[in-house]
């Protein structure tokens, strides 16, 4: 269905070409068609294109992370709040009664 779906808009393209150049000669028909086909490519291909809504509410059967996971998923999902650390992993921050941009340290 897909497919028919995609030949039909790609045709029509083709066909919407042609009917603008109609009392034109042979070469600029087809050059006009070519150029319909080409602006019905992209529109067909959004068109057919297979919906993915399916495959979002299903369970899998990959275990849950835990909090300390290091896992790519769980890296990417807590990125936020771990600066892009793995867990435990962070560096410490500085001591607060040191400052790094002190007068006396910046020479």
């Amino acid at each position: 269905m897909r497919l028919v779906l995609f030949a039909a808009v790609v045709a029509l393209g083709a066909m919407i070409g042609v009917i603008a150049a109609a009392g034109d000669d042979t070469s600029t028909k087809v050059t006009m068609a070519v150029v319909g086909v080409l602006f019905a490519l992209p529109v067909a291909a959004l068109l057919a294109r297979r919906r993915k809504g399916a495959e979002r509410g299903q369970l899998t059967d990959e275990p849950i992370d835990t909090p300390g996971s290091t896992s790519p998923r769980s890296l990417s999902a807590n990125y936020w709040r771990d600066r892009g650390h793995p867990p435990f992993m962070k560096p410490s921050d500085g001591d607060p009664d040191k400052h790094m941009f002190d007068p006396d340290r910046l020479s």
